[in-house]
């Protein structure tokens, strides 16, 4: 029987590979991007080297030199204006409201005024209806999307978990021909998920703190007493805390399971793993989290 998150049977066009072309390859992305303007980036630079095109092809094709076109596309410089980035995009075959709202997003990022970016705008021709995105990337954000933002809650407030969420989809249809062509949608759409949650995610020693989701827990809004209240907060907040030091697919299916009420099933469809993965790897985090939270007792060795 289909879940609720397994989304419709989809058409998968052949898989795309990387066209090899002439010239010196392109570097990797600048380590001081940030995590918006890294959103529409990537998508960026992987339709490029899907393009075929060379950076010389493309300096022609928008009248920037090509040079320019490397430092954008490694995010080396000052931020580029949208008249650039829609320019390169087009020719890349990119749609452009997705990725008008990812660089607006990132724009404000890098400390851009509202007037700049306004400015930037106007000087495009954007369609003044938004265009909807393809009918099966429609589907499936109707079918995830809920399990998504319940997800981003448990580690971001309201407002960062929506823009995350939102993030999350117009990264997909950036990037939709590849999510159909990897070997399970699900996943990929999973993937683009918890790192775009995670990069928001503040970290403490490398792990995601997500403390804060002890107070508003399901189990806490059942208690009436202010002292059974503060003793699940507490009981919360060492759970939590335990559960940061798992291993990413463990937390990820600890945080839908516990958290967020899911089943099983419902966890294997949403995250795209198989029924087998999500049990055993939900067996073996009950395990590391039991012997965090409740050691066997020390036993005295016997005297000689």
């Amino acid at each position: 029987m289909t879940t609720p998150f397994e989304p419709p049977p989809i058409p998968v066009p052949p898989a795309r590979h990387a066209v090899a072309r002439p010239g010196r390859k392109l570097g990797p992305i600048a380590a001081d991007v940030g995590s918006a303007h890294r959103a529409w980036l990537e998508p960026m630079r992987a339709q490029y080297r899907m393009s075929g095109l060379t950076l010389s092809e493309l300096s022609v094709r928008v009248c920037l030199a090509k040079s320019k076109i490397s430092e954008l596309l490694r995010g080396i410089g000052l931020y580029p204006r949208w008249e650039i980035v829609l320019g390169i995009s087009r020719e890349l075959d990119l749609p452009d409201w997705p990725l008008y709202r990812l660089w607006k997003q990132a724009a404000f990022e890098a400390h851009k005024s509202r007037d700049w970016v306004e400015g930037c705008s106007e000087k495009t021709a954007l369609t003044t209806a938004q265009p909807e995105a393809p009918i099966d990337h429609r589907a499936f954000r109707e079918l995830v999307a809920d399990a998504y933002q319940h997800y981003a809650e448990v580690f971001l407030d309201l407002e960062q978990s929506d823009t995350a969420v939102s993030d999350t989809f117009d990264i997909l249809w950036l990037r939709w021909h590849d999510a159909l062509a990897s070997p399970d949608t699900r996943r990929f759409a999973w993937d683009v998920l918890r790192t775009t949650v995670m990069t928001r995610t503040p970290h403490l020693d490398g792990r995601p703190e997500f403390r804060h989701a002890a107070f508003d827990t399901v189990a806490l809004r059942s208690l009436a007493s202010e002292s059974e209240r503060l003793d699940q907060i507490a009981e919360s907040l060492e759970l939590f805390t335990a559960m940061s030091r798992l291993a990413d697919t463990q937390l990820d299916l600890m945080v839908l399971r516990r958290l967020c009420g899911l089943s099983q099933k419902n966890t294997s469809a949403l995250m795209g793993i198989a029924l087998a993965t999500v049990r055993s790897s939900e067996r073996h985090a009950e395990h590391f989290l039991q012997g965090i939270l409740c050691p066997p007792p020390e036993t005295e060795g016997n005297p000689a």
